[in-house]
C-alpha cells in the first residue's frame, strides 16, 4: 500500500515537471453573448495552451454554446468538457479555477485533493452565491487570481486567509485607431440592458435636434463587430457602476474614441479626470452627452482627451506583459504544488 501511494506521489511530480497536469477553468456559458469576464478566462487558458500546459475549459451543460461567434474560432480549440454526464477525471496535481460567480459549486469540490484557486473579477458577486459564514478559504479555496490592485484591497477585508496574484485583462488588438473620420454614432454599453435603453430614449425625448445622431446598443455583438463599431463612433458611454475593472472604456480609449461615464463603486485606478469625462449623477449623464456631441459639430473636443485615453488604454494591450505574467504566475503554481509532493515523498523515504 505504501509503495502504491509512493509510486502514485512521483508520478505527480512527473506530471507537474512535464506540465501535463489538467488546469481546469470553469466558464458562465453566456449564451453566444459577449462577455469580458469569459474572455479574460479564455486569454489565460489560450496562453498557457501556447506555452506547453494543459488548459481544460469547464462548463456545466453538455449544450454549452461556446465563445467561436463573438471571441474567435481559435479559442473553441481549447479542450472543453462539460461537468453534465461526466466523470472528470481531477488527480491531486490538477487545478481548478472557479470564478467568483460560481461560489455554490465550491462546497462540492471542498474535498477534492487537487489545487483549488478562484478567479474573481467582480466585487458584487464575492459573496452572492455563498451561504451565510462561507469563505473561500473555509471551502478550501487558499488562492485568489484577482483582476486589479484595487479590487484585491476591497476583497481583502472580506474574503481572509487567501492569498492573492494579479493578472490584468488585456485588451484585444482589434481595438485601434480608424484612419476615417468618426460618424455621428454614438456607443452605450450598460450592465442592465434596460439602462441602456432608457438612457437613449430619455436623450432623444429631451434633446430632440440631435434625433440625427445614431445610437448603438453594444450588445450582442461579435468583438470585430465590436471594435469596427467603437472605431467609427464619435462618442462612447459607458453605465455601469458595479464594474470592477471596466474593459469597455480602455477599448474605447484604444479606438481613439472618448469616453463619458459614470464613475464605478469601485474606482478603477486608470481612470483619472484627464482620460474621459466623469460623471458621478446618472441625471447628470444625459446632459454630459448633448454638450459633448455639439462641441463635437462644432470641432471644439480637446485633442488631450484623445491622446490621453490612447495613453491609458497602451498598457492594456500589452499582450507580452499579459502572457509573461500568466506564465511566470501559474509556473510558480505548478513549482509549489512540486515541492508540496516531493515533501511527501521524503516522508515516505524517511520512514522506510
Amino acid at each position: 500500500m505504501e509503495q502504491t501511494n509512493l509510486e502514485k506521489l512521483q508520478k505527480s511530480v512527473e506530471n507537474l515537471k512535464n506540465k501535463s497536469v489538467r488546469i481546469y477553468f470553469f466558464v458562465q456559458d453566456t449564451k453566444g453573448n459577449a462577455k469580458a469576464s469569459v474572455a479574460h478566462t479564455y486569454r489565460i487558458a489560450m496562453t498557457l495552451k501556447n506555452n506547453g500546459y494543459n488548459p481544460i475549459i469547464l462548463h456545466e451543460q453538455k449544450d454549452y454554446i461556446g465563445v467561436s461567434e463573438w471571441l474567435g474560432a481559435e479559442f473553441m480549440e481549447l479542450p472543453h468538457t462539460s461537468v453534465e454526464g461526466q466523470q472528470l477525471e481531477i488527480s491531486p496535481e490538477d487545478f481548478v479555477i472557479i470564478p467568483e460567480i460560481f461560489g455554490y459549486i465550491m462546497p462540492q469540490i471542498t474535498k477534492l485533493p487537487c489545487a483549488k484557486i478562484v478567479l474573481c473579477q467582480s466585487a458584487d458577486w464575492i459573496t452572492e452565491t455563498l451561504s451565510p459564514g462561507q469563505s473561500w478559504s473555509s471551502l478550501g479555496f487558499p488562492k485568489c487570481i484577482i483582476t486589479s490592485e484595487w479590487l484585491r484591497d476591497y476583497v481583502t477585508p472580506i474574503m481572509k486567509n487567501v492569498s492573492y496574484d494579479i493578472i490584468e485583462p488585456a485588451i484585444s488588438e482589434k481595438f485601434s485607431t480608424s484612419k476615417f473620420p468618426a460618424k455621428p454614432i454614438v456607443s452605450v454599453h450598460s450592465r442592465e440592458q434596460r439602462d441602456g435603453v432608457n438612457f437613449i430614449k430619455k436623450f432623444y425625448l429631451k434633446f430632440p435636434q440631435f434625433r440625427w445622431v445614431t445610437f448603438r446598443d453594444m450588445r450582442a455583438l461579435s468583438e470585430e463587430e465590436f471594435s469596427n463599431t467603437l472605431k467609427e463612433s464619435c462618442l462612447s458611454v459607458w453605465i455601469d457602476t458595479q464594474s470592477s475593472f471596466g474593459t469597455y472604456p480602455l477599448e474605447s480609449m484604444a479606438s481613439n474614441c472618448p469616453v463619458i461615464g459614470l464613475v464605478p463603486n469601485i474606482t478603477p485606478s486608470w481612470l483619472n479626470q484627464d482620460n474621459g469625462i466623469w460623471v458621478t449623477e446618472s441625471d447628470k449623464l444625459i446632459d454630459y452627452t448633448a454638450d459633448y456631441i455639439q462641441n463635437w459639430i462644432e470641432d471644439n473636443i480637446s485633442e488631450k482627451l484623445y491622446s490621453n485615453g490612447l495613453e491609458t488604454s497602451k498598457s492594456y494591450q500589452d499582450h507580452k506583459k499579459f502572457n509573461e505574467t500568466v506564465i511566470d504566475l501559474f509556473g510558480k503554481y505548478l513549482e509549489s504544488r512540486e515541492e508540496y509532493f516531493s515533501q511527501q515523498i521524503n516522508k515516505f523515504k524517511v520512514e522506510a
